[in-house]
């Protein structure tokens, strides 16, 4: 196992502990001024982002370590350590001018991404995919127990019945004590998360009927920006964060939600689908969605069928009519897993508690 340090203190401690560097991971360290504190063997030691006196650079070359620079003129940190919070991908935002949207950092990094087209070029395919890594590992970090996720469309109108009966999910989710993850989005992506924050305070219809007033988000920054500006700016937090959204700049017209107390937001969607899937590891709820959930579906059971990530986990369609006669995936998804352990974790229903009873009843063994 390597040893991953992130600040000058946990080096220090580590080093004051007589701990060496041979294949440690520092990252994005200034040790421009701190020279003693590598001092130590750096035999395979990897070096991202950090700082370095030209002396120790050639210390560090001739002991065989691996060093990243840092990439300049980059809207990101490539070698982030932490998920992002709505404050920081929204800093700069003002709701008194909704078309301040577009100088945040979610939408600079946006545009960036955008102008480097499909096929970026080396240097900066590097780096999402470098950041994406980063992202992976601090989402490892952030989740606690069982994550459970929720899919859905991110066209669900706030002030729609559909809206209402995803935030009433996340209240069951929440009170049951379940860390959710969601795409990050808007639609059932931001009432699912809004729900758990919001809990049994009692004033969820107050929080629905605000919102209606901007029931979906607009086509530029200014659009963007009603839609953020509308969101309550005191939803109570847990300590240990228990909503966290994985969305991504692939879809980044589509404004991560600030219900999420964080977000693991990637370059890559396909990194993004995988990794959400992957951590669910407490199952899935399926809200009515379009394409997008469709193919969530079948990349989700594809694990479970296989066995790829773990044991099978719940797979839990939520509104039978739509998932068994509009877009009749369930049933599909049935006949698969007919004979397999898979089978014994699918469940259609209408009925919210139902599901959350469904999930609370997987113990998997890992």
């Amino acid at each position: 196992m390597r040893v991953e340090i992130r600040s000058l203190d946990e080096l220090r401690d580590h080093r004051a502990g007589g701990g060496d560097l041979r294949r440690a991971v520092l990252v994005g360290l200034d040790l421009s001024d701190d020279d003693e504190l590598l001092r130590a063997p750096l035999d395979g030691a990897l070096l991202l982002g950090c700082v370095l006196a030209p002396a120790t650079r050639r210390r560090a070359d001739a002991a065989g370590a691996l060093l990243f620079p840092v990439i300049p003129e980059l809207p990101y940190d490539v070698y982030r350590s932490r998920l992002y919070t709505p404050a920081e991908l929204f800093a700069g935002f003002d709701p008194a001018r909704p078309e301040s949207y577009a100088d945040t950092p979610d939408a600079r990094i946006y545009r960036h991404s955008r102008q480097q087209g499909h096929h970026p070029d080396p240097l900066h395919a590097l780096a999402e995919r470098l950041h994406d890594h980063a992202i992976t590992e601090a989402l490892d970090e952030a989740l606690t127990g069982t994550p459970v996720a929720v899919m859905g469309g991110h066209a669900l109108a706030r002030g729609s019945s559909g809206y209402r009966d995803a935030a009433e999910l996340g209240v069951a989710l929440g009170e049951a004590g379940f860390t959710v993850l969601t795409g990050g989005g808007p639609g059932a992506m931001e009432a699912v998360p809004l729900g758990v924050r919001l809990g049994a305070k009692g004033d969820l219809d107050e929080v629905l009927d605000a919102l209606a007033a901007v029931p979906s988000f607009g086509a530029d920054a200014e659009g963007i920006g009603r839609w953020l500006a509308a969101f309550p700016a005191d939803l109570p937090a847990f300590e240990i964060p228990r909503t966290i959204g994985i969305p991504t700049w692939f879809y980044g017209h589509e404004p991560p939600n600030p219900a999420c107390e964080l977000h693991a937001k990637y370059f890559a969607n396909s990194v993004r689908e995988e990794g959400l899937l992957t951590v669910a590891t407490g199952g899935i709820v399926y809200t009515p969605g379009s394409a997008g959930t469709v193919q969530e579906v079948f990349q989700d059971y594809t694990q479970n069928h296989y066995g790829s990530v773990g044991p099978a986990a719940p797979m839990v369609f939520l509104g039978r009519r739509f998932w068994t006669e509009e877009v009749p995936a369930a049933p599909l998804v049935q006949r698969l897993a007919r004979g397999r352990e898979a089978e014994r974790w699918i469940l259609v229903t209408d009925d919210a508690q139902e599901a959350v009873e469904f999930l609370g009843s997987y113990q998997p063994d890992r």
